[in-house]
């Protein structure tokens, strides 16, 4: 019997693919790779031969800098890879080469423990591997759908984060263990291992995998329709989004002069972001121009692109709280007392503060169910549509909470007081269910959002809002160098630490609020394949 396009689009009956758990097992093994030297990366650096060269009291921060550099890395190198995906070799032969550097990578940490360039090396060498393949494994997840089951689509993002979480869960807890018992090199040598088992799994599946071809060159690509716009001229008028557009080089040539002061990495994500957000802005004032030159169907697609990115553009204060649980909050759990005096307290087990980390992926694995079968239903029922959008602005806002709550700790230990390790475990939960909404939504959204052509390089740019996300903290942590800063919090009457906790909070906050702005007038797409 023929199932025509629209039953196939509504059919419950449509199985879910069988090369789905091939890549599930891929990324539950990765994840457990990353998170599990992700995770130790702060602490090993802080007490460690490799910053003796620095006074003790500037180590922690230069740990902290150390980690957020390599996570800005992790979280750039998606364009790479999926450029590479889109246009040359596809998503499965590209997700193979970058795993063989992330091992490699692994391997040079086990190695070179005590060598600052070997180490250093193979911290280069897994941000290109872990961030060259991180957005084809999603976007590889939904090329095996396409109309007919793409209704299963959801619980299989859905469970593609809860393993995500799981394997980083067991990272979280045991390498910590590993690091303090048998040191570095088994500590980082066993996520190396589990790295390779990970892309041994992804390649059993090799004939199973419904496999995208790359787009050959298209003249009416996203860069080629932006190009025409910004350079076509309309008769008497000026060009304004040129001029808006080469204002955004200029700029981005100045930050890039700034490198003496505020090092490469910070002037070159300075300088990205400024071409992209001025030649966005550019392109979307004279889009138009593009049109006749190029079809409708291209000129709609850029359109799409840009206003995704502006959603992906309002996440990264997000990310700015995010990622400093495994900086920010572990050198503040250092601080705090362990509380094996309380029964509950499993003492046998967690013994360092970097375990506390292990309740983010927990609490994940808890959540998302909970999510979807008891708090979204409830919702619907109350006639609340708990569409993405708003999820994703929720999401932000509860980061700011949780922070709020990491100031007051702060605020409590300032004042001399002892204070038990586990009052951490609320700014975490608040975190975490943040972190539910925007990251577990945002998957969803990035594949259904992107126009098809463009799917790799839209996952790319979604991590890219990591990497800025991250360049926020090493910006702020520049700037809490500067004597007129540091001035200006001690006037405050805050320590440092606090006054940072609350200035994030209020980043976040803020951030909420442009969001739920902008995502009142989002249109929403659904660029599933068809058939």
């Amino acid at each position: 019997m023929t199932i025509s396009a629209s039953a196939a689009a509504t059919d419950t009956r449509a199985p879910l693919p069988r090369q789905i758990p091939y890549i599930i097992g891929n990324e539950a093994c990765e994840r457990f790779s990353f998170y599990g030297m992700r995770n130790i990366l702060v602490q090993f650096l802080a007490s460690s031969a490799m910053l003796a060269y620095l006074p003790e009291a500037e180590r922690q921060g230069m740990a902290k800098e150390v980690f957020h550099t390599f996570v800005i890395g992790v979280y750039f190198f998606p364009l790479l890879g999926g450029w590479l995906a889109d246009r040359f070799f596809g998503k499965y032969k590209t997700v193979m080469w970058f795993s063989l550097i992330y091992c490699a990578g692994h391997a040079c940490l086990a190695m070179f423990e005590n060598n600052r360039s070997g180490f250093y090396t193979g911290l280069f060498l897994i941000a290109l591997g872990s961030g060259g393949i991180k957005p084809l494994v999603v976007s590889f997840v939904g090329d095996q759908f396409d109309q007919s089951n793409k209704h299963r689509a959801r619980s299989v993002f859905d469970a593609f984060y809860w393993i995500i979480n799981f394997g980083s869960f067991f990272a979280s807890l045991l390498m910590p263990i590993f690091l303090r018992s048998y040191g570095p090199a088994i500590a980082f040598g066993i996520p190396g291992a589990l790295m390779f088992v990970a892309t041994f799994i992804f390649w059993l599946g090799r004939k199973q995998y419904v496999n995208v071809p790359p787009t050959a060159a298209d003249p009416n690509s996203f860069l080629h329709v932006a190009r025409t716009a910004l350079l076509a001229q309309a008769p008497g008028q000026g060009r304004p989004g040129l001029v808006v557009a080469a204002i955004g080089g200029v700029l981005a040539l100045g930050a890039l002069l700034l490198i003496p002061q505020l090092g490469f990495v910070i002037c070159a994500c300075l300088a990205l972001g400024l071409v992209i957000a001025f030649g966005g802005m550019g392109t979307s004032m004279q889009l138009d121009r593009a049109r006749g030159r190029h079809p409708d169907a291209s000129v709609d697609g850029v359109r799409a692109v840009l206003r995704i990115l502006i959603v992906f553009a309002l996440t990264t204060p997000f990310w700015s709280l995010f990622d400093q649980k495994a900086s920010t909050w572990v050198l503040q759990g250092n601080n705090m007392v362990m509380p094996h005096d309380a029964w509950w307290w499993p003492s046998w087990l967690v013994k360092d503060a970097a375990q506390m980390q292990a309740l983010n992926p927990a609490l994940v694995m808890l959540i998302i169910p909970f999510n979807n079968l008891v708090l979204y239903p409830a919702l619907a029922r109350m006639g609340f549509n708990p569409t993405p959008l708003r999820r994703m602005g929720a999401g932000i806002a509860f980061s700011g909470v949780a922070w709020i709550f990491a100031g007051l700790l702060q605020l409590w230990m300032d004042g001399g007081d002892p204070v038990s390790l586990a009052w951490q475990m609320l700014p975490y939960a608040l975190l975490t269910f943040g972190e539910v909404l925007v990251s577990a939504t945002a998957l969803e959204f990035a594949y259904s959002q992107a126009p098809q052509a463009m799917k790799g390089v839209i996952m790319a740019f979604w991590y890219l809002a990591s990497t800025f996300g991250n360049l926020w903290v090493l910006l702020t942590n520049a700037g809490v160098r500067n004597e007129t800063v540091t001035s200006h919090i001690g006037a405050t009457g805050l320590s440092e630490n606090a006054f940072l906790m609350f200035f994030f909070a209020g980043f976040a906050f803020l951030a909420a609020v442009a969001f739920a702005l902008y995502a009142r007038r989002y249109p929403m797409q659904d660029n599933y394949r068809t058939a």
